[in-house]
Parts: C-alpha cells; structure tokens; sequence
C-alpha cells in the first residue's frame, strides 16, 4: 500500500504488479481484504496501464466470490465522474467474463452508452468482445440492444473477431457520429 502511494508511476506498477501475485496465492478472505484495500487506494491507480493490468485480477476475484461490499462499491464506481474509477468498474468484469459470467457485463456497459470518454468507450467494447469470445450470443444479443446508440468506438472494439460481413452489418445499424 506504501508503494501504491508514491507518486512515481513505476512504484504505483510495482505495487499492483506485486497485488496481482499475491491474489494468485491468497485465499478468499485474503483475496477480498486486497480487493477491497485497492479499491480504498483507487486515487493512486489513475492511469490506463496501472487499471488494466491489475483491475480484473485483483478485484474480480472478490467479486466472483460475491463480495456485497466490492460490488457496491463498483456500483458506484461506474456511475462515477472519474475516468479511472468507470474504467476499474468495467475491467474488473473481465475476471467474471472469463468465468462466463456476462450479466455484470451488461449492466456496466449499459450504464457508460452515453459516456463521452473514449478509454470507457474502448474497454467497453474490449469486454463486450471478449464476452463474445466465450458466446456470441452474449454480443449479439447486447448488439442487437444496443448497436444503434453505441459510440462508435465501443462498437468497433466489440465486433472486431466477428466475419466481415457481419461487422458490415453491425456497423450499418450504428448511429452516425
């Protein structure tokens, strides 16, 4: 926690490169605790490469294990002004993604549509495609919802495993910038 607070940004990594291998080691009650210490500390994680490489492995973790804290927390996260918290809320699905679980997915992507920043645009869609990979209903169905007000950033990410054809047909239903 000392390193997260420095104010030189390779400390800042070096700490959560060091959280992401002790969650790997840790048990449950010990997962949530660092979890729940990280999400404290969020000030200290306010750049795209300290939230990406340590959101879905330190936080998802407790949230896979139904964390009610964690959550509400991340709740508040993505409706949040602040750029990085909206983007640890949306990264920290990635864990439950890989766990085929989708429906905490949806509701953070639904709640950023509107979002003016473009890193949300582009980790939606990164989400939203990975989610894909795992069930291509899962992105179809969010498509089929949404394609036509999504940002068009967050679209491109999500459809950029899908066939050509079917890129062409998603980008045609998006609304114009």
């Amino acid at each position: 926690a000392e390193l997260l607070r420095s104010p030189i940004h390779e400390e800042r990594m070096l700490a959560l490169i060091i959280w992401t291998e002790q969650i790997k080691k840790s048990d449950p009650a010990e997962q949530r605790k660092l979890a729940r210490l990280y999400l404290r500390n969020w000030k200290s994680i306010n750049n795209l490469d300290l939230v990406d490489v340590s959101a879905p492995i330190v936080v998802g973790p407790a949230l896979f294990a139904a964390d009610t804290q964690v959550l509400r927390t991340l709740r508040m996260f993505i409706r949040s002004k602040n750029l990085w918290q909206r983007r640890i809320a949306i990264l920290s699905t990635f864990y439950l993604i890989r766990r085929n679980e989708f429906e905490l997915l949806r509701e953070f992507t639904e709640t950023v549509l509107q979002d003016n920043e473009d890193l949300i645009h582009k980790a939606s869609g990164w989400m939203l495609r990975e989610a894909g990979k795992r069930d291509l209903s899962v992105l179809r169905g969010f498509l089929k919802n949404h394609a036509g007000i999504m940002p068009r950033t967050m679209l491109r990410y999500s459809i950029e495993k899908l066939s050509k054809a079917e890129r062409l047909k998603w980008m045609k239903t998006a609304a114009l910038p």
